[in-house]
C-alpha cells in the first residue's frame, strides 16, 4: 500500500536546503544531503525537484518573496531601501545566494521573449510603484533611477556583508547610503518639477 502524500514534505525540503547552504554553502546542496537533512529519501527529492538547480531556484524565489514582504509596508523609498539593507546584513548568506543565483530564475527561454527584468525581480517593479506615489508619474517613468538605487543598495549591501571596508570607513557607508538616496530622490523631484513647468 502507498505512503500517503506529506503535504508539509515541500518546506521541510527547502528548510533543509536552506540550512545545508547556510551553514556549509552551494556545494552542501545535493540531492543526497538534503535528503538526508529534510528526514526523507532521495527519491522524494526528486519527486518534488527534478534536479539541485530547481532547488536553488526555489530558494531565491523564496528570499524573494521574504524581502517583498517587508518592503512592501514601508511607506516611502528611504524607508525601503533602509529595510532592504537591513535585510542583506542580516541575511548575508541568503543575499548573496540570491546574487549568485539569480540568473537561474530566468532560465532557457524555449518560446516567447525573454522575461523581463520586473518579471524576475518583482522588488524592483514594488519599489517603482512606491517611487511613483512618491515622486508623482507612472511607475515606469522611474525605471532609470531605481536601477540606480537599487545598484547603490546592493553596492553598499555588498560592501558591508564582504567587509571590504575598513571598520572606520564602515561607519561612513552607512550613513552615506541613506543620504545619497535622499539627495537622488530630491534631485530626481526638482528635476520632474522643472520638467512640468
Amino acid at each position: 500500500m502507498p505512503r500517503p502524500p506529506d503535504p508539509g514534505l515541500e518546506d521541510r525540503i527547502l528548510n533543509a536546503a536552506h540550512k545545508l547552504w547556510k551553514k556549509e554553502g552551494a556545494k552542501a546542496l545535493t540531492m543526497r544531503a538534503v535528503a538526508r537533512v529534510a528526514e526523507t529519501n532521495t527519491p522524494a527529492v526528486y519527486r518534488r525537484f527534478r534536479n539541485r538547480r530547481d532547488i536553488v531556484r526555489a530558494l531565491v524565489r523564496r528570499s524573494q518573496q521574504e524581502l517583498g514582504g517587508i518592503l512592501q509596508p514601508c511607506r516611502t523609498v528611504e524607508k525601503a531601501v533602509a529595510a532592504y539593507l537591513r535585510w542583506a546584513l542580516s541575511h548575508p548568506h541568503e543575499y548573496n545566494l540570491f546574487y549568485e543565483h539569480i540568473h537561474e530564475l530566468s532560465g532557457p527561454v524555449r518560446t516567447g521573449p525573454a522575461p523581463s527584468l520586473k518579471e524576475l525581480r518583482p522588488n524592483i517593479a514594488l519599489v517603482e510603484r512606491k517611487m511613483a506615489e512618491q515622486l508623482g508619474g507612472a511607475p515606469e517613468d522611474h525605471s532609470r533611477l531605481v536601477l540606480v538605487v537599487a545598484a547603490l543598495a546592493h553596492g553598499t549591501a555588498s560592501f558591508l556583508i564582504s567587509k571590504a571596508v575598513t571598520p572606520g570607513q564602515e561607519a561612513a557607508l552607512r550613513s552615506v547610503f541613506p543620504a545619497a538616496v535622499r539627495a537622488m530622490l530630491q534631485d530626481s523631484f526638482r528635476s520632474s518639477l522643472r520638467k512640468s513647468k
